[in-house]
């Protein structure tokens, strides 16, 4: 079969049970005729690594489907993975109170590249990498015999994919067409879901068991949600009693959904007010009125998208949590998350330390927070772990 070689000593991370290869770890490939195809992965002394899908255009040349030689990748491999993780989520979501989740966590779910998001009768999937583009139709035809959607709708429109030399694509797989909005329900609490041209495939379904942490905070309180896109932060918190929310982002469509979104669980809309503005210049004019709050949520969008964009990403989360600090009351608390993969866990937290330090604020970690347990995590997979969040409290 078509297969890869590697330089010697190069199996280091292989051995570790790492899925990436990177094309400066190969010394040849052999027989290869279609991205995305199946290869075997060899040793510089011959022996056999594992199988993976192999990128002509890719950095990660080489994404891991199996380290076991008596595996044969093919669609009842294929079947028996996507299988795997529709059992795990059964496991673990509660579908009388939560219809919206992932099924699919690429690598995470030993599918490199494949996210699969259900979203009530709808499911919404990214392909990512050419060997999730190499098995897509099957993945399809899977999907379709394990649910039975209404529709498939695909959302492959990251600009992940522009560095594994494919073209972004989006639109109707299987099924009928999406509704403009999708009525979802999480934890008990419905939301409208625009998948089309929503954030990822339509709203933040990591931040789920966050959301449900910032209740116990929230009776009687004056939030501010900055990067707030449709507001589930501030829907949790009104129906755990908030006083105000004032949801602050730079997208008039995502604070009109934050407003239906409202209206859609009959919370007083007096007691919410939208703010279209920068994050960065809003806070700064808080800071100058001396406004303060008794919670601030902090969920920006990611900052860093590559290795190169570390230290300017470093420098606008440090800005971010320095001015929220500044604007909290005595006893106040900070949600602060970063999504980007770049960002280590011990790197934010120096980042939040630093800014503490700045703020001339004493301030305790009440909790580490990181994406809902859907969004699985491998130990030999760190990269998966990406959403990283603190719960700080001002003393």
């Amino acid at each position: 079969m078509p297969s890869v070689k590697l330089k010697k000593g190069r199996e280091k991370s292989l051995n570790r049970k790492h899925p990436w290869i990177f094309s400066g770890a190969i010394n040849a490939v052999k027989d290869i005729s279609k991205n995305g195809e199946t290869v075997e992965i060899i040793s510089g002394d011959g022996k056999f690594l594992g199988y993976g899908s192999y990128s002509s255009h890719s950095q990660i040349s080489v994404r891991v489907l199996s380290f076991k030689p008596e595996d044969i990748i093919d669609k009842k491999f294929i079947q028996q993975k996507v299988e795997d993780a529709v059992q795990f989520r059964k496991k673990i979501i509660d579908e009388d109170l939560i219809n919206a989740y992932r099924v699919i966590n690429a690598e995470s779910d030993f599918l490199p590249g494949v996210i699969v998001d259900k979203y009530a009768d709808f499911l919404v999937c990214q392909f990512l990498s050419a060997g999730a583009c190499f098995w897509k139709n099957d993945i399809l035809e899977i999907l379709i015999n394990i649910f039975n959607p209404a529709g498939i709708y695909e959302r492959s429109d990251s600009e992940a994919i522009n560095k594994e030399g494919l073209t972004q694509t989006k639109g109707l797989l299987f099924g009928k067409e999406p509704p403009d909005l999708i009525e979802v329900v999480e934890n008990g609490i419905k939301f409208c879901v625009d998948v089309r041209i929503g954030h990822k495939t339509g709203f933040y379904l990591d931040q789920r068991d966050n959301r449900k942490l910032l209740q116990s905070f929230s009776y009687g309180k004056e939030i501010l949600n900055c990067f707030s896109y449709t507001g589930g932060f501030s829907i949790y918190a009104f129906i755990a009693g908030a006083n105000k929310i004032t949801n602050v982002d730079s997208s008039p469509e995502a604070l009109s959904l934050s407003e239906k979104n409202v209206l859609l669980n009959r919370i007083d809309s007096s007691k919410c007010e939208n703010i279209q503005d920068d994050v960065f210049k809003y806070l700064r004019k808080l800071r100058d009125t001396n406004k303060q709050f008794d919670i601030i949520i902090l969920d920006p969008p990611k900052f860093a998208e590559s290795v190169s964009q570390i230290e300017k990403a470093s420098r606008g989360y440090k800005d971010i949590n320095l001015l929220a600090l500044k604007l909290l009351r005595k006893d106040g608390v900070l949600f602060t998350f970063s999504c980007s993969g770049h960002i280590v866990p011990e790197l934010f937290n120096k980042i939040i330390a630093d800014a503490t330090t700045d703020s001339g604020r004493e301030v305790h970690i009440l909790k580490y927070m990181t994406q809902s347990p859907d969004h699985t995590m491998l130990t030999s997979f760190p990269e998966g772990l990406y959403l990283k969040g603190l719960v700080c409290k001002v003393v």
